[in-house]
């Protein structure tokens, strides 16, 4: 899994002994976002998928919404003490873009727990979603809601060994799962897997399920917007913010998702055999 996960020799306590170990832990790195050449954000992120992070990032942000319009992706410079690339500066070129908005003008780092963080105004965090998820007509078995997990689960290979990762999947209508990408940030994780969609040209998405391993953020739920998702799920608790969030545009927002129960806390018509509230 290359950098994705570190070694590191912990002092492992039992009881009253203690013994010297080797731990695995996930890898947390800066990576700097630009557009056409002009810096836009630094991001804290797993390594790995780093195309796939760029592209769903500017897709939350509102620069992309089809692959077409991405022209590329590439790594440029940046380099460690050795002079080796550290592979932590990506570029994207989008066509027709000649200047970054100022709206995205950003003046902090962004953090593994945060994918907003840096905004001018808290009119700047808000983004419009080019697609109505409102409309979308998705219906879901109860029975395919309570599969996710487990399915999400079973596909997180880096959490086996690291236990410190987060995860977001992407699934099709009858619960199969298409994408996961796991990331020290949930953010990042569920950019990584809209970045993947954009760039196999299958933005909106709607018809889709969004499961994410923790909680269901505002901003989570707003990247769901953006992509066009019409079902947002999660293991933990959303916030009040991301439920009135969900609930102004129609999307389906589903938080305690865990064995065979859930909380339904917007959307709730789209889970076939529950009655609207």
């Amino acid at each position: 899994m290359g950098r994705v996960i570190e070694r590191r020799r912990v002092v492992r306590l039992r009881d009253s002994l203690s013994s010297v170990r080797p731990d695995s832990l996930a890898a947390e790195e800066p990576l700097e976002i630009r557009v056409g050449g002009q810096p836009l954000t630094v991001t804290m992120r797993t390594p790995g998928h780093d195309f796939d992070l760029v592209a769903g990032f500017l897709v939350a942000e509102g620069l992309l919404h089809s692959g077409e319009q991405l022209a590329a992706l590439r790594y440029c410079a940046g380099t460690d003490e050795t002079g080796a690339n550290t592979y932590n500066v990506v570029d994207a070129s989008i066509r027709g873009l000649v200047k970054l908005p100022v709206s995205l003008h950003r003046n902090l780092i962004t953090s593994s727990a945060c994918g907003i963080c840096g905004r001018d105004t808290v009119e700047a965090v808000r983004t419009r979603s080019r697609w109505d998820v409102a409309a979308d007509p998705l219906s879901v078995e109860p029975d395919v809601l309570y599969a996710l997990p487990d399915r999400l689960r079973a596909a997180q290979k880096a959490f086996d060994s690291t236990g410190g990762l987060h995860a977001a999947g992407l699934f099709d209508g009858d619960g199969e799962l298409l994408c996961v990408r796991e990331d020290v940030g949930r953010h990042n994780a569920v950019d990584k897997v809209v970045g993947w969609a954009l760039r196999e040209g299958r933005l909106p998405l709607a018809g889709h399920l969004l499961m994410v391993s923790g909680r269901a953020s505002f901003e989570l739920t707003q990247k769901a917007a953006m992509a066009g998702l019409p079902v947002l799920a999660a293991v933990s608790a959303p916030s009040g913010l991301a439920v009135d969030l969900a609930t102004e545009l129609g999307l389906t927002l589903v938080g305690f998702l865990r064995g065979r129960s859930a909380n339904l806390y917007a959307g709730a018509h789209r889970i076939t055999g529950v009655p609207a509230f």
